[in-house]
């Protein structure tokens, strides 16, 4: 599947557009790892957890976003973008969306 954030695949020829596609995924915190991000707050850096989670999260949105895509018979993805939200204290939402188009 080729997954561009352009209007465009360079190279390639849009025969067909197939509509929105999108995939999501609400993760919530761990009370373990907001005990160790506290603690990482008050010494300053990276807080790898988190890192870990939301890569994984935005990877899980993604792979949704495909299926979808392929479900409609889509062999590529343009306009790719991520939006998050709070959904409650503590969860947050990852929406990746897209157009699925066919090109040749």
């Amino acid at each position: 599947m080729i997954m561009v954030n352009t209007d465009f695949v360079s190279g390639k020829k849009i025969t067909k557009m197939l509509g929105l596609v999108r995939g999501n995924t609400i993760r919530a915190r761990h009370i373990g790892k907001d005990i160790k991000a506290a603690l990482r707050n008050i010494v300053g850096g990276e807080i790898t957890d988190y890192t870990k989670m939301m890569a994984e999260s935005r990877e899980q949105a993604l792979d949704r976003m495909v299926e979808e895509a392929e479900s409609l018979g889509a062999n590529a993805i343009i306009n790719v973008r991520f939006a998050t939200s709070m959904i409650m204290q503590n969860a947050a939402e990852i929406l990746a969306y897209g157009t699925g188009v066919v090109v040749e």
